[in-house]
């Protein structure tokens, strides 16, 4: 080898390194070579269609969707001696969305173009060539569709005359390597590869953050894909952390006003941390048995498990602690016989095949107090026309929002009103005549 080619090519990998980063170029380490990773901008709401003629014929044989990024193509290249003054790089170009077909099309145009700059180097035209050029060369246009057989290898679906003449039609070059093995494979190759480069686009942009006004990078904030709002983490942390502690779990949803869009778990966790979220995961699945109707709680406060009513919707039996009760007054199931206020030598008794006596007396005391919480709650609340929670009135007028089912009642008449315009029902004066 010449001094001057291997001047022009340790000039050249060191040209490379410094204009591609480390996930993009990756120099080799016994030859002179290495690898680049090229991804092609896709224009705006790109759709790829993959199809397979599996006999499964599952969902993912069969896959739609709308990308912004396809997985790359790369090119593995090795620089013989007389490169570049005689004689042009080794090279492979593989992919997985591209057929053996269009890559095959693709190492002829890079033979051309060694070609045309014969002497000089040439990894850069190439590379520039594939990210800004394969697209219309080979005809890609959205949808995209991919055809892929059982047997793993990949058709080329489109038109052959769109890229080759009649006739036309090259032999499969060695150097044109597709490495898919199945539909279901490339479906979750692509989803994975533009996930994680919208995550990677997403982490380097600026957003401004509404609540404090300060402009950080995306990898300090979080985004409610179903709405597209961006908030920076401090501040979704402070919200989310007073929220929880507040009981006020299905309250994590995106601070914008009027936005509906909701946290998923995973990023609630990755923003409140492991002990909030176990509260926040404990309220919420409690909540949401409080809204069913047939689920009740055991009455034993050592045990307090939640259990589903028999199908006479009179009779609970706790899977815990097996203990039978009556659903209306919580006292052991009586059959046919009505129910009857417990009175604290009825709550002894219940209790007395509790083995610890501190436990009795606690149970005791809980069960007065339970008493005394019924007669109150009787007296001062009513409860709600859509979950039958109890509500307290201490002023303003009549309309009357419950804070478990989010729903409007009138205190009057307990009508449930219009989310639309609540005021609507007071509005009407024989609205609460009846009542």
């Amino acid at each position: 080898m010449s001094t001057e080619d291997q001047e022009a090519q340790e000039d050249e990998l060191l040209a490379l390194a410094s204009i591609y980063s480390e996930d993009e170029f990756n120099r080799a380490d016994s030859a002179p070579g290495g690898e680049i990773l090229v991804c092609l901008d896709l224009p705006s709401h790109f759709k790829v269609l993959v199809k397979s003629d599996s006999a499964t014929n599952s969902s993912a044989d069969n896959f739609k969707n709308t990308v912004s990024f396809l997985p790359p193509i790369v090119l593995s290249f090795e620089f013989p001696p007389g490169y570049p003054s005689s004689t042009p790089p080794g090279f492979t170009l593989s992919c997985k969305w591209l057929s053996p077909i269009q890559l095959t099309r693709l190492c002829q145009h890079l033979d051309d173009l060694w070609e045309e700059n014969r002497g000089s180097v040439v990894l850069f035209p190439w590379i520039q060539f594939l990210k800004e050029e394969t697209l219309d060369y080979l005809n890609i246009t959205s949808p995209y569709e991919i055809e892929v057989p059982s047997n793993g290898l990949q058709s080329w679906t489109q038109s052959p005359e769109k890229t080759f003449g009649a006739g036309e039609w090259p032999s499969l070059d060695k150097r044109a390597i597709q490495d898919v093995q199945s539909a279901s494979a490339l479906v979750r190759c692509i989803l994975d590869f533009n996930e994680a480069q919208q995550k990677k686009t997403f982490d380097s942009k600026p957003f401004l953050c509404n609540i404090c006004f300060m402009e950080k990078l995306g990898s300090d904030c979080t985004h409610f894909k179903d709405c597209q709002h961006v908030y920076c983490n401090t501040c979704l942390t402070d919200y989310f952390k007073v929220q929880i502690k507040d009981g006020q779990v299905h309250a994590l949803n995106c601070p914008e006003p009027k936005c509906t869009s909701i946290a998923t778990p995973a990023q609630v966790k990755d923003l409140v941390g492991e002990q909030l979220f176990s509260r926040y995961d404990r309220l919420l699945l409690q909540s949401s048995l409080d809204l069913m109707a047939d689920v009740v709680y055991c009455p034993r406060l050592s045990c307090q498990t939640p259990v589903m009513k028999e199908t006479d919707g009179e009779m609970g039996i706790c899977s815990v602690c097996q203990y039978a009760f009556c659903v209306h007054c919580n006292m052991t199931f009586h059959g046919l016989a009505p129910c009857k206020t417990p009175t604290e030598e009825d709550v002894e008794s219940e209790e007395e095949n509790e083995s610890v006596e501190e436990e009795q007396r606690r149970t005791l005391e809980n069960a007065s107090n339970k008493m005394k919480n019924r007669e109150w709650i009787k007296e001062n609340s009513k409860p709600c026309p859509g979950c039958n929670s109890p509500i307290e009135k201490v002023g303003g007028c009549n309309k009357m929002s419950c804070t478990k089912c989010k729903k409007y009642f009138c205190w009057i008449c307990s009508e449930i009103l219009s989310y639309k315009d609540p005021y609507e029902h007071f509005r009407d004066s024989s609205a609460c005549a009846d009542a």
